[in-house]
């Protein structure tokens, strides 16, 4: 059952972080492009990419990452667990107001013929929010691949 649920969050790790990092990518080269269609369609598809795949990876890590924990004999208040649970509090954080921005932006730029203002305030706070979050998701990874050295 470990090595299943640890494949489990291997995957889910790989989905979440190459699901966002798509998502960046192709949300700021059509924001980039300034065609207000493709930023359209592009934020309609990035927000359906978060629903079926970042939603559930979501609470997939946190589920088998708890149960990994427990199968490691970790208490979630050692300070690897809690440096883990804060980096993915911290990425949760900054990815809330992102669904929301992402939500906005698909619905905004359906109605502007070019960013106005708002829009583009809104853009510069999904990007920031997005090179916040992404160090920190390289940190998880590096917990994940050498937590002997953090446990001792």
């Amino acid at each position: 059952m470990y090595l299943t649920v640890k494949l489990i969050h291997i995957i889910s790790a790989t989905l979440l972080f190459g699901t966002g990092l798509g998502s960046a990518f192709y949300m700021f080269m059509a924001y980039r492009g300034g065609n207000m269609e493709v930023m359209a369609e592009t934020n309609r598809i990035v927000v359906i990419a978060d629903f079926c795949f970042t939603t559930p990876t979501v609470i997939l890590q946190l589920v088998t990452g708890l149960y990994l924990l427990k199968h490691l004999g970790l208490e979630w208040t050692s300070p690897w667990s809690l440096s883990v649970l804060g980096l993915y509090l911290f990425v949760g954080a900054c990815w809330l107001p992102v669904v929301w921005l992402q939500i906005w932006l698909r619905n905004t730029a359906q109605q502007l013929e070019s960013p106005d203002a708002l829009y583009k305030v809104r853009m510069r706070i999904w990007m920031i929010l997005g090179i916040m979050a992404f160090p920190a998701v390289i940190v998880l990874y590096a917990f994940m691949v050498y937590k002997p050295f953090f446990m001792v």
